[in-house]
């Protein structure tokens, strides 16, 4: 089992930056993909971001390229995501997510944290 907690959420305006942090229980994170998601109301929670194991491949959604990167630090069983030039579209509970390899689908994922609001004014 693998427990996922992920911080650094809140309002920010439109252009602005946020840094989310998905902290891990176990020693073993380093074996894991993980991915940050997001889901807007309404919609479906759909893929921002992914990243190898190892850190040496990473995957993103076309809407976040060049804004947004996703990297890991496996000394402290974190991944972060680095979030600039936000707009309001942005706007969503963000879910960080472990997997076995590193993927877009939510299916993929076997554990997932609470989630983190993120909103993006105008």
């Amino acid at each position: 089992q693998v427990q996922l907690v992920e911080s650094g959420g809140g309002l920010v305006q439109a252009g602005g930056s946020l840094r989310l942090s998905c902290a891990a229980s176990r020693r073993t994170f380093s074996n894991y993909a993980m991915g940050w998601f997001r889901q807007a109301p309404g919609k479906e929670r759909e893929i921002v971001a992914a990243i190898s194991w190892g850190g040496a491949t990473t995957i993103y959604a076309d809407a976040v390229k060049g804004r947004f990167t996703i990297s890991r630090d496996n000394a402290k069983n974190t991944v972060y995501l680095q979030m600039n030039s936000l707009k309001p579209e942005d706007t969503a509970v963000y879910y960080c997510a472990a997997a076995p390899f590193v993927g877009r689908s939510r299916s993929e994922y076997n554990y997932w944290g609470q989630g983190a609001q993120v909103t993006v004014s105008s």
